[in-house]
């Protein structure tokens, strides 16, 4: 059976870049932001209920998921974020977890990159935690320059995850990503030769 690595980190803190070091190697990634977007597609059971929850304000006129009008709703309103969470949540760990069993049984190694790891209690569902760091200064920087944002907006958005110092705190392994690409692709190398997965 194949090792199990939950990847996470905090919005802007590069965990994509770390996730597409181990997708360079060939080793299979499980993506919880890929698998949200397909159980919310259309005629999936999830968009049911997200439209029975929040009214059709929030499907488009093609009967696709508003993105934008649910995410208005929900950085907004911290309650209506839990309130889909709990919605979203039994259609989104099935799927997760059916890809996880798939892949242990042919792959040495499996990258499950779940930016709400520990949010979501994924704890047990990996063998290993590894956090995608920088710290929250830098973390505010790069996703108001990354998505256009205020300050104001941009805090609201890292605050609706846990703090990225208690993810460090909480995780077995670190890949620091304040230097270059470079620097963080060698901490993963090292990681992934260490453990002679390469």
């Amino acid at each position: 059976m194949g090792f199990v690595l939950g990847l996470t980190g905090g919005i802007a803190t590069g965990k994509s870049t770390v996730v597409d070091i181990f997708r360079s190697f060939g080793f299979p990634i499980v993506d919880g932001d890929q698998i949200a977007r397909e159980i919310v597609e259309v005629g999936q059971p999830a968009l049911t209920a997200i439209k029975r929850e929040f009214g059709s304000s929030v499907i488009l006129s093609d009967g696709q998921l508003n993105r934008k009008q649910l995410g208005e709703i929900i950085f907004n309103q911290p309650e209506k974020r839990h309130v889909l969470n709990q919605l979203l949540d039994p259609f989104l760990r099935k799927t997760i977890l059916d890809r996880i069993e798939a892949y242990k049984t042919k792959e040495k190694l499996v990258i499950v990159d779940l930016p709400l790891l520990f949010e979501g209690n994924y704890i047990d569902t990996v063998d290993e935690i590894a956090t995608v760091y920088v710290p929250e200064s830098i973390q505010l920087k790069r996703l108001m320059a990354r998505d256009s944002l205020s300050e104001q907006d941009a805090k609201k958005r890292i605050s609706s995850q846990w703090p990225i110092e208690e993810k460090k705190a909480k995780s077995t392994i670190v890949f620091d990503n304040q230097q270059s690409i470079t620097e963080t692709k060698e901490q993963v190398v090292e990681w992934l030769k260490a453990h002679r997965y390469i």
